[in-house]
């Protein structure tokens, strides 16, 4: 009998006693129940909550001394050394074989007891409201993405305002300290202004050691960085993750909205690209408890904001390379490509994701950077004025290798190379091959593969056909100059009439007549 029809029971119980039969055994017997059923209706209109039985568990009960015994043990060990639940129902299978007993009735078990042991007490946690533009939280969290048909890690940034729920995300191959001073500078621009105060955990980004409560030994690179913008930074104590509670909950939501599945992208770029976007669509999004929507809040905070500086800080790390002999410069300890000569002096700019290479003002050189050791990260742009002098050189060049693995060298270039090899021989086929690559220098690299497929679809593989297609749209054609027509009018004439011919027509029909006859 559910909660409600017995409610009704108990009340046409008491009203029967009260104004009916009047005694327990006359309502018992009038209405089919049992008399103590009318003993609690007489004693109170709402009936009394049942206990549940207590259900003997046999198989559990030989193992409880042991799983007690580990318990009291683990509660002298430290922390994050102590068993789980699981470890518990393993062991039991092992040091106990004689015992059946299911993973799941021990869990339930394990977790009562540490409640009365008092090693899983819950606490209770204070909410908390911010101002607008008061405070927002940073925190790293990882995800997986497909780069290229790889499975990569990468490293995602996050701050999410406080105040208004908007939050901003980035992706890293690498969690550097670059990266996650870049990573705020691109965040401050989204929101349009700087919180006034930033909370952390102790990340090594930003910690160099934790000092007495909530004291700390803050990085160089933060405190001039903080400087240079002009918010403040506040620190969780440590394993507290609860004290930044927002983020954390942003990082699970977004994760699960935009980052599942898993996407599928080119580059580190398009995969930033696509989660800016996913930003853009949680604006539309209305938290619960919140009287705006995110993108709303966020522009009733950005009044709120300090206003960002008129130049960034200044992230790069710089050095002055000297270009070697196969034409790279060393950073760190890479090597990465450029397009100079041997000798020449450059600046190289270490950024969280690329590295740059300048020459009198000018960036000759961009790469991905590379976080390894002692690895060379090549261009074939770079040279293929070397190559014309030296064609045989290509076919074995590592250049030429990497981008083959970076999938920048598609099938139909290698189609193409081998109809020149046999058309005109390996030395002058390779030459006419470089010939066309420096016009994907020049013209862009899309338009020559678009090219190549056009002239191998067409069945020609001359090197003048697809120049000519890569060209076509820069060839010069003459045009006619126009001229006026407005003083031709006075080389008019009338229409001639044409009766007076068709008369000499008739007259010389009449004449024939008359000869005839």
């Amino acid at each position: 009998m559910d909660r409600r029809r017995k409610v009704e029971l108990f009340e046409q119980i008491r009203r029967e006693y009260r104004f009916g039969v009047g005694t327990i055994r006359g309502v018992a017997k009038k209405l089919g129940v049992h008399r103590r059923m009318v003993r609690q209706a007489v004693a109170g209109a709402i009936p009394p909550e049942r206990k549940p039985p207590a259900r003997a568990k046999p198989r559990l009960g030989q193992a409880t001394e042991f799983i007690d015994e580990i318990l009291r043990a683990d509660q002298r060990a430290p922390r994050k050394q102590r068993h789980t639940a699981h470890h518990i129902w393993a062991r039991i299978g092992q040091e106990l074989p004689e015992i059946t007993v299911a993973e799941s009735t021990v869990r339930h078990y394990v977790h009562r007891r540490k409640e009365e042991l008092g090693m899983t007490a819950r606490e209770t946690f204070v909410p908390q409201t911010c101002g607008w533009g008061s405070e927002a939280q940073v925190d790293w969290y990882e995800a997986f993405v497909e780069v290229m048909g790889e499975l990569r890690k990468v490293y995602c940034f996050a701050m999410r305002s406080m105040a208004g729920g908007g939050a901003f995300h980035r992706a890293y191959y690498h969690a550097t300290q670059q990266a996650f001073l870049e990573a705020h500078e691109f965040a401050f621009r989204y929101f349009g202004g700087v919180f006034r105060r930033l909370r952390y955990d102790n990340l090594k980004s930003a910690v160099k050691r934790i000092l007495r409560g909530h004291q700390r030994e803050e990085t160089e690179r933060l405190i001039a960085f903080r400087s240079h913008w002009g918010f403040e930074t506040e620190f969780c104590n440590p394993a507290r993750g609860n004290e930044k509670g927002g983020v954390e909950g942003e990082v699970g939501y977004f994760r699960r909205n935009h980052l599942v599945p898993v996407p599928r992208v080119e580059s580190l770029e398009e995969l930033n690209q696509l989660m800016l976007a996913g930003c853009r669509a949680d604006e539309q999004r209305r938290i619960a408890g919140k009287p705006h929507t995110v993108g709303q809040a966020m522009q009733i905070e950005h009044e709120h904001l300090l206003p960002l500086s008129a130049e960034g800080f200044e992230l790069a790390e710089t050095s002055f390379p000297v270009v070697d002999g196969k034409g790279c410069v060393k950073v760190r300890t890479n090597c990465y490509s450029t397009p100079l000569k041997p000798g020449t002096r450059t600046q190289a700019r270490l950024l969280p994701a690329y590295v740059e290479i300048w020459q009198e003002r000018e960036c000759v050189a961009r790469h991905e950077r590379s976080f390894s050791r002692y690895e060379q990260v090549l261009d074939l742009e770079h040279y293929l004025d070397v190559l014309e002098r030296k064609p045989g050189a290509l076919a074995g060049s590592s250049p030429l290798q990497q981008w083959r693995e970076r999938g920048r060298w598609p099938e139909s270039f290698d189609r193409l190379w081998q109809s020149l090899q046999e058309r005109h021989g390996r030395y002058e086929g390779t030459r006419e091959m470089i010939d066309l690559l420096t016009l994907g220098k020049r013209h862009g690299w899309d338009r020559l593969t678009k090219a190549v497929q056009e002239s191998l679809a067409l069945g020609c593989t001359d090197a003048a056909a697809v120049r000519h297609l890569v060209t076509t749209n820069e060839l010069v054609r003459s045009r006619p100059e126009p001229f006026e027509v407005s003083g031709l009018e006075r080389y008019d004439r009338p229409l001639p009439e044409m009766h007076e011919y068709d008369l000499l027509l008739n007259s010389g029909a009449v004449a024939g007549a008359e000869v005839a006859r």
